[in-house]
């Protein structure tokens, strides 16, 4: 349980001390998501029954009147798979300058989606007493929203895995502008067979990656070969693998627009190792624009997007819930650019 609120009033008929959001929702005639869009700021409810609900939050001393409890921790949770790459090194990075600014403290929490040992990430976040948890490239069920939103817990999800509900609020980039751009700079450089290695197939992010790579060939009047089309993990191994599955074909690809800057890495390793020159031999385009990108050999061409400023927004966002300040959508979008470096060219005569 989160931290108790002491109550000044007398509780709802029937009901426990400390009254849930369905509770809250029975009162006031709304659906439980009605209550819940009113916690996350959401701009989508009528303001009559946004002021109900309201005066029922602060009637039963439940949240306070923005949305989240009377007394604050200042603690957020970030909840991330782990901290082994750089990619989210960057996020963390981003969360804990905003946080601090705020004078906030941040908890880490390392979680895997297939770890269903308790206690959960929501069971840790509820008992730290945090007030808001940013989740990053998680899975969410059910039952942990509703324990998180029990507990009058802020919720701000990075890259979700899956297709957010639409009062989930939710940072990410433009992946499929990404993938796009991407390819189509491939394109322009005269290359015809371009192959792409995705993240994780259930990845958001990376079937908008790869959407965005369908997009461009079909532009540029060229069709999606599904023997050019491989998938990992966004992690350095899983690049080497499919690269190497890929320059193994009869009729190679000429070039290669690896999913992540760390699967670049291993496309680099897999063409070192077939004798293969870059970008002489084998173009290479990456995604994110990590620190390293410029230091490798060559500097990697690659499609930046602003993961810093990512934490950075979702930390302001989950602030903003907390401040009980609206939102203007519950899905914000950063742009990514295109890094032109000396991994890409002209292919081979």
């Amino acid at each position: 349980m989160g931290r108790r609120v002491a109550t000044t009033t007398e509780p709802l008929p029937g009901r426990r001390a400390r009254p849930t959001l369905a509770d809250i929702a029975t009162e006031a005639g709304v659906s439980a998501a009605t209550v819940s869009k009113v916690l996350n700021g959401r701009t989508d409810v009528a303001a009559t029954t946004r002021e109900r609900i309201t005066e029922l939050l602060k009637t039963h001393n439940y949240l306070a009147p923005g949305g989240r409890r009377a007394r604050r921790s200042g603690l957020v949770d970030l909840v991330i798979g782990g901290l082994d790459s750089p990619w989210a090194v960057e996020i963390l990075r981003g969360v804990e300058a905003e946080c601090a600014e705020r004078g906030a403290g941040t908890v880490v929490s390392l979680v895997r989606d297939d770890d269903a040992r308790p206690p959960s990430w929501a069971s840790l976040t509820v008992q730290h007493h945090s007030d808001g948890v940013i989740l990053v490239t998680s899975r969410i069920t059910p039952q942990q929203r509703a324990q998180i939103q029990r507990a009058g817990v802020a919720m701000v999800v990075i890259d979700p895995v899956d297709l957010p509900d639409s009062d989930l609020v939710s940072v990410g980039a433009t992946n499929w502008a990404g993938g796009l751009a991407a390819t189509e700079h491939l394109i322009s450089l005269g290359h015809r067979r371009i192959a792409v290695i995705g993240g994780p197939q259930e990845m958001l992010c990376s079937q908008a990656r790869i959407d965005g790579y369908r997009a461009a060939l079909e532009r540029g009047g060229l069709e999606a070969d599904r023997a050019l089309i491989q998938y990992g993990d966004f992690k350095h191994e899983a690049g080497f693998r499919a690269a190497r599955r890929l320059l193994e074909l009869a009729d190679r690809p000429t070039a290669i627009f690896a999913g992540s800057d760390e699967q670049a890495m291993g496309v680099y390793e897999a063409a070192r190792q077939a004798g293969l020159g870059i970008p002489a031999d084998l173009s290479v385009v990456g995604f994110d624009d990590l620190p390293l990108c410029q230091w490798l050999s060559p500097p990697l061409t690659t499609v930046r997007q602003p993961l810093e400023e990512m934490g950075r927004i979702a930390a302001r966002t989950l602030f903003q819930q907390l401040d009980g300040e609206p939102l203007v959508s519950p899905r914000v979008e950063l742009a990514t650019e295109l890094r032109i470096r000396l991994s890409t060219g002209a292919p081979p005569v």
